[in-house]
């Protein structure tokens, strides 16, 4: 079925091949770039078009472009897809992604198209692509359909050389391909208008977390939702009487969640109406494993103690995999039980980021949007 469908988007796209590049589309996964969007759309020449195709998890973030009168198109990979968005798509002068996109992998690249990647991730703690250990084990036909993708890329947005990097392995990519340009979704952790706003909103929406030392744990999400909290995990969050503490996992772990929710007894404060990137804003702590969250978190101004809560890493490092070079550039301990939890939790010392941000942040300064921007809408003049 995979091969039939990507057949159809290659012969439609072929189709509609003769189409002149000179719009921009969006392809969006998150909702957590939708001021980049706006910009974009802002500094578009009159005679172009901004159109996002969106998930249907995206459907609050389609609702705030259309409110600036940016058009959208939900998406889902389908034959209606192929019959009615490869049209659209092949109007693109620039192409940008916010993931990885299988029908890619069929697409015509017409030579005038630039696909651009733009990460929904400012680092890396996990391996994918090729680097996934996994990946090796897969079928010829599976890897081939994988490479397809990734060799529709012409350009990859990224914050640091090392993000880049990172690229260059898991999709066999080229240096060359990359632009050091920051994430543009990372300039508002720097602006303080919205770090002051978003932290009003906070303690307006839990009036529980104002005034108190704010605990985050936030680990990644585990594909097959495996993931169970190992026994003790609460005791050792709330090793500070004082403070408060928040669980903040995928959608699909909302029982595992709930569960140790519980276990916090009356420090635990539940906070579900928010996002993550929300209550980074008032966290003093976070407390994560390998989620890219870390690197948002390290940007805030009010981030004081960052802590690494690994204590699977001896599998993980088998599958899914990290970072080779992990525990170089990791800010401090890798916490790996849960009594080396509650002492860090105890000391309350805080973390160094600097050399951190060094690696992974380099050139998300607060001012990646207008890069970005002027680089590809300067295209659209060509």
């Amino acid at each position: 079925m995979k091969e039939i469908y990507l057949w159809l988007v290659r012969l439609m796209s072929l189709l509609w091949s003769g189409r002149r590049q000179r719009d921009v589309v969006y392809l969006m996964s998150l909702g957590d770039n939708v001021p980049f969007i706006m910009a974009l759309a802002a500094a578009m020449p009159a005679d172009r078009q901004l159109l996002v195709f969106y998930r249907p998890s995206c459907q609050p973030a389609a609702d705030e472009l259309v409110k600036a009168g940016i058009a959208v198109r939900p998406f889902t990979d389908g034959f209606g897809f192929v019959f009615t968005g490869i049209s659209q798509i092949m109007r693109a002068r620039v192409l940008f992604c916010d993931n990885y996109y299988a029908f890619l992998g069929g697409l015509r690249h017409p030579k005038r198209m630039r696909i651009v990647q733009v990460w929904h991730a400012a680092g890396a703690i996990k391996r994918f692509g090729w680097d996934d250990p996994t990946t090796v084990h897969r079928s010829p036909s599976d890897q081939r359909r994988f490479q397809a993708v990734y060799d529709h890329f012409d350009e990859y947005v990224v914050g640091a050389p090392a993000m880049g990097q990172v690229f260059a392995t898991s999709y066999h990519a080229s240096l060359d391909q990359m632009q050091v340009l920051g994430y543009p979704r990372s300039d508002r952790l720097q602006d303080r208008h919205w770090v002051a706003h978003t932290q009003q909103r906070v303690w307006q929406q839990v009036p529980a977390l104002k005034g108190h030392r704010v605990i985050l744990y936030a680990p990644t999400y585990r594909d097959g939702v495996t993931f169970t909290p190992p026994a003790g995990l609460a005791q050792a969050l709330r090793s500070d009487p004082d403070a408060r503490v928040v669980i903040k996992m995928h959608p699909a772990l909302a029982t595992k969640a709930d569960d140790l929710q519980r276990q916090l007894g009356a420090q635990g404060v539940v906070a579900d109406t928010l996002a993550t990137t929300d209550l980074l804003t008032v966290a003093e702590t976070l407390v994560t494993d390998y989620s890219s969250v870390a690197f948002d978190y390290s940007l805030l101004a009010n981030a004081h103690s960052l802590l690494f809560y690994l204590f699977d890493l001896p599998a993980y490092q088998q599958d899914p995999g990290v970072q080779p070079d992990l525990l170089d550039w990791l800010p401090g301990q890798a916490l790996t039980t849960n009594a080396q939890l509650a002492t860090a939790i105890q000391a309350d010392t805080a973390t160094n980021v600097t050399q951190f941000n060094q690696h992974w942040n380099s050139a998300n300064d607060g001012h990646a949007t207008e890069r970005v921007v002027a680089r590809y809408v300067a295209l659209l003049s060509d």
